[in-house]
């Protein structure tokens, strides 16, 4: 299994410059931050408080995507268009590719990659576990990106090269690093799944065979911050098939900065190719590959 690859500079062929990862990690910060604090605004000025009971009060708030259980909320499409607001107004040059509008599929340059709301579904119904996801990819590798988890205001954070951190509301910073975990029946494994009703069986029938064999299953219902979770050290392992590139493409930088061994889909693979996404502790990367190749996990699990 790969390791996720990147180049630690690599060149802008839309304004010819040499892109700092440092700098395009500063302005992921600063977008995700804002976006994060309009969707932590919104929430109640659209739901109410707590928990699901005012959603028939908020009928044209809420709309479904590839399925019916698959919802996208107003919040979704105000707070991704907040954040190309701003991208636009740091870095008018580069392309952006958002969960929502859309964008660039081009790999060449800079392009920023942008989830609104990673688990929408905790969102609306008031489950304190969804975030704000931008990251900025180099010819389609990501070099930079922030994950800010709305609810307990934690910003997770990478440079290509730089390492991992995060930053709580009162502004400490602490650095990032994997559990040192060395057995994979001790594993503490984070994972999701999809809303098409066939990959949910396959992914259903893989759990059922993993879970004899490690510690325990944890399912948040945000692949962004089962990511940073791998890098914090509160699960050893996150994987999942089925994400688009704004699920994985800065909460996988974080994990891989953190230490973590991280495989991805290519930058150009959505969500209806059923691709696998991994980033597991060091300590039992190694043993974990294997047993998910004996599971044949690493099969696509495509939408139906």
């Amino acid at each position: 299994m790969p390791n996720t690859e990147h180049a630690n500079t690599a060149p802008n062929e839309t304004t010819n410059t040499t892109v700092d990862p440092l700098e395009l990690r500063s302005i992921a910060i600063r977008v995700a931050e804002v976006a994060a604090h309009h969707v932590r605004t919104r929430r109640p000025e659209v739901f109410g408080g707590v928990g699901a009971h005012r959603l028939a009060d908020a009928p044209d708030s809420v709309q479904s995507k590839s399925t019916p259980t698959d919802p996208v909320t107003v919040v979704d499409t105000e707070t991704e268009q907040v954040a190309r607001t701003l991208l636009g107004e740091l870095r008018p040059h580069d392309a952006i590719l958002g969960e929502e509008g859309g964008g660039s599929e081009s790999m060449a340059g800079v392009r920023w990659v942008i989830d609104p709301i990673d688990g929408t579904v905790n969102f609306l119904y008031g489950v304190p576990a969804y975030a704000v996801s931008v990251a900025a990819q180099v010819d389609g590798h990501s070099v930079a990106g922030a994950v800010v988890d709305v609810a307990r205001e934690f910003t997770y954070a990478a440079a290509l090269g730089h390492g991992a951190t995060r930053t709580d509301s009162a502004g400490s910073t602490a650095e990032l690093r994997c559990n040192d975990v060395d057995t994979v029946d001790f594993a503490l494994v984070a994972t999701g799944f999809g809303y098409g009703a066939r990959r949910r069986e396959e992914q259903g029938a893989l759990i059922a065979k993993l879970l004899p064999q490690i510690r325990d299953i944890r399912r948040i219902g945000s692949a962004a911050l089962d990511l940073c979770m791998v890098a914090a050290g509160l699960v050893d392992a996150h994987f999942e098939h089925g994400l688009s590139p704004w699920d994985w493409a800065a909460g996988a930088l974080i994990a891989s900065e953190a230490g973590a061994r991280v495989h991805v889909p290519s930058a150009d693979t959505m969500s209806d190719a059923g691709e696998v996404t991994l980033a597991v502790a060091p300590g039992i990367a190694d043993d974990f590959v294997v047993l998910l190749t004996r599971l044949d996990a690493y099969r696509a699990i495509p939408n139906d």
